[in-house]
């Protein structure tokens, strides 16, 4: 009986710990600030699951500057990634410096164990993607890809609505992202050093905003690429972004369907939307929260339902906490959700391919 006694304590112990372990928050480093989408993992509510332990960013000034209005600690900012991986022993990295960068914030952290997420795209080039990947397997890291659009709940409705028949088969997509121009909307000046940089960002909008359209597009098809993808390229503001492109549409072929991506930084408005037609309806995702579902009546004629989505129940509402989910493994991702490695190394190859495109002025045929 002492012996059953002594045996049960023990257990107790050990599913104790482990859920208690399972229950503290993710100690997440942040790797660079000069990308202004760090404001969203700075800015967020404290709710338990994440826990920022380091900062790694030589720019004291502009540290300071996010420090006064975040209200975090300097004593939490280090210089490079090393040293403060190595002060604070991160769990997972997030990267919120330039787009090339991501490559050696992976170099880093992969080896040691330590999980990764960056903003997008994945990479800058397919060669930069191909190399991020084999460490994350060779190590057995999470690598993660954050888009805004991952988390809008009228993106989710809308394939759910597709999957279900709502629509009939899928014949074209068209996705349109972007805004006035990184100049025009006053971006700070420590990310406009090099977004508008063609070897920091891999491209201007054409990497910037068509990284989005790639993404849904290959989310959609369950991660089947495209055939091929065709891209014309522009420089309509060269006062504004003298080194790279500022428009772009690119097409994506697929043996039953078609997608037109159009990023560009000279939308009049911001805009990050999505319309999908079917062979009976069309489906638009107007913005994060508006859903209109046209069904075809007669010739010309449609009937229209509009929605107000309610947003989407944790953690799928949030990067981080989808991140703290991930690592902590009570969520497994498929290959081609949003967040996942293998899509977005489909999203960076269909970029390279519109790229060369636009270079040769030819269509570019993908291998399956």
């Amino acid at each position: 009986m002492a012996r059953f006694a002594l045996f049960f304590l023990v257990c107790l112990y050990f599913t104790t710990s482990q859920s208690f372990a399972q229950d503290e928050p993710l100690k997440i480093g942040v790797a660079g600030l000069t990308h202004t989408h760090v404001h969203w993992i700075l800015g967020r509510e404290d709710i338990g699951d994440i826990k920022i332990v380091g900062i790694a960013e030589p720019n004291r000034e502009l540290a300071q500057r996010y420090a006064t209005q975040h209200g975090f600690s300097m004593d939490l900012v280090y210089n490079s990634l090393e040293e403060m991986i190595a002060a604070t022993k991160p769990e997972a990295v997030t990267a919120f410096g330039t787009i090339y960068e991501h490559l050696e914030v992976v170099q880093t952290c992969a080896p040691k164990g330590i999980h990764v997420m960056v903003e997008k795209p994945l990479a800058v080039s397919l060669d930069h993607a191909q190399k991020m990947n084999a460490l994350a397997q060779k190590h057995n890291i999470h690598l993660l890809t954050n888009y805004e659009t991952t988390w809008y709940p009228t993106n989710h409705r809308a394939k759910e609505l597709l999957d279900n028949g709502q629509i009939g088969a899928l014949r074209k997509v068209i996705v349109r992202d972007g805004h006035r121009g990184p100049v025009k909307i006053g971006v700070n000046e420590e990310f406009l050093e090099w977004l508008q940089d063609p070897v920091l960002n891999g491209g201007g909008a054409l990497t910037d905003f068509g990284c989005y359209g790639a993404n849904l597009m290959t989310w959609l098809k369950k991660g089947k690429k495209p055939t091929s993808v065709t891209a014309v390229t522009q420089q309509l503001q060269a006062e504004n972004n003298p080194k790279v492109d500022d428009d772009a549409t690119i097409i994506l072929t697929y043996e039953d369907c078609q997608a037109i991506l159009e990023p560009s930084w000279n939308w009049p408005i911001g805009r990050k939307d999505m319309e999908l037609y079917g062979l009976t309806g069309a489906i638009y995702a107007d913005n994060r929260n508006t859903l209109r579902v046209r069904m075809a009546e007669g010739y010309d004629g449609f009937s229209e339902d509009i929605s107000q989505l309610e947003e989407r129940p944790y953690p799928y509402n949030d990067p981080f906490a989808l991140l703290a989910a991930v690592v902590r493994g009570t969520i497994t991702l498929n290959p081609d959700d949003l967040s996942a490695l293998e899509n977005n190394m489909t999203v960076v190859e269909i970029l390279d391919a519109a790229k060369e495109s636009a270079r040769l002025g030819k269509t570019i045929h993908l291998k399956n």
